[in-house]
């Protein structure tokens, strides 16, 4: 689970660096723009929301539990 959760967030920040890229680069040279920024954006937030519910599931499935903070200094 944890490789899953590192690598979902290596994935949302290729994403977002790519939209960063894509808009920087875009319309440059009297070409015209296209829509990599928003599909990268649009990636971006599909593996967020993917990523939220697996971790939803596996706390309803217990694999997963939350721990709190030990109050006991």
């Amino acid at each position: 689970m944890k490789y899953m959760i590192g690598l979902a967030l290596v994935a949302v920040l290729g994403a977002l660096i790519f939209a960063g890229v894509s808009m920087v680069r875009d319309g440059r040279d009297g070409k015209p723009k296209t829509n990599a920024m928003m599909r990268a954006l649009a990636w971006r937030v599909a593996i967020s929301v993917l990523l939220f519910v697996c971790i939803w599931g596996a706390y309803l499935m217990g694999w997963i539990r939350p721990t709190g903070i030990p109050l006991n200094g």
